[in-house]
């Protein structure tokens, strides 16, 4: 089977299977859900506040929600992705809370498969737009989200979370986080091309660690760079990019620009945002 998924059938008997043996379907056993809250310990720690009961995974697929589940050919649960169904704007909505995928699947394209799935569910509801949010500083979100999936990254939300969410993979940094806004009824959209030249507002430093400002020109392009690896970053080097960053994106927002693409890191070239006028 190709990487993009066929048609889903009715979600009793819905099963998505790729060619590489990778099949994605609905949760619907405690096991299941027991597994999902697993995955979050591995990935957040088993302090982090925010886990998701296997209740409410359970619980809000009865009111539109989705949480389906990627496996291994031995059935093992690889990642898993959850979201609520609302009313957001006078329309129907998805609110895409968590997507998790265990490191030793990560670079296969589980958590794409997960979204796509994901997608049709909430078509199926009526939903045509799905929400989530994303950390600026994780270079490889940035691209899943913005250049594959085609979401637009329609507002930045300064600490969402609180700077204590129990998790050694957040530490104390303050939780700045993009809301992504996903047009579902587009099923391939056009992503834009990175442009060829623009003006860096904030690139790595000479110590190829921290950040440097030149300064934030009124220019008609802009980049703003993230770190390669935010997670190999000390915690006053990381507070160092979420400070800079922030300072950068909240000033061009305010002045009428919007993300039009990013970058992943080529070579010395550092992963980076582009912001134009819109």
């Amino acid at each position: 089977m190709s990487d993009s998924p066929r048609a889903l059938p009715h979600p009793a008997d819905s099963v998505v299977a790729f060619a590489d043996g990778v099949s994605i379907r609905e949760l619907t056993t405690q096991d299941d859900y027991r597994e999902c809250v697993a995955i979050q310990d591995e990935i957040w720690g088993p302090g982090f506040a925010e886990v998701v009961p296997p209740a409410i995974l359970m619980v809000s697929q009865k009111m539109g929600g989705v949480c389906a589940g990627a496996f291994d050919p031995s059935s093992r649960l690889l990642g898993f992705v959850f979201g609520v169904t609302g009313v957001r704007h006078g329309a129907i909505a998805h609110w895409s809370d968590m997507l998790a995928v265990r490191p030793e699947a990560r670079g296969g394209r589980v958590g794409e498969r997960l979204k796509q799935y994901q997608r049709e569910r909430c078509l199926q509801v009526g939903a045509r737009t799905m929400y989530w949010t994303f950390d600026p500083l994780v270079a490889r979100n940035a691209h899943l989200n913005l250049m594959r999936l085609g979401a637009r990254a329609a507002e930045y939300a300064v600490n969402l979370y609180g700077s204590n969410t129990g998790s050694p993979l957040h530490g104390a940094l303050e939780t700045d986080r993009w809301i992504a806004a996903w047009d579902l009824t587009t099923a391939a959209p056009s992503v834009p091309a990175v442009r060829t030249s623009g003006t860096f507002v904030l690139r790595v430093a000479a110590d190829g660690v921290l950040p440097e400002t030149p300064g934030f020109p009124d220019a008609e392009v802009v980049r703003v760079a993230v770190p390669v690896d935010h997670t190999r970053l000390t915690h006053e080097q990381r507070v160092a990019w979420r400070m800079a960053t922030r300072a950068a994106f909240l000033h061009y927002l305010d002045r009428g620009y919007t993300v039009q693409a990013f970058q992943r890191g080529d070579g010395d070239a550092p992963p980076f945002y582009e912001l134009a006028r819109s």
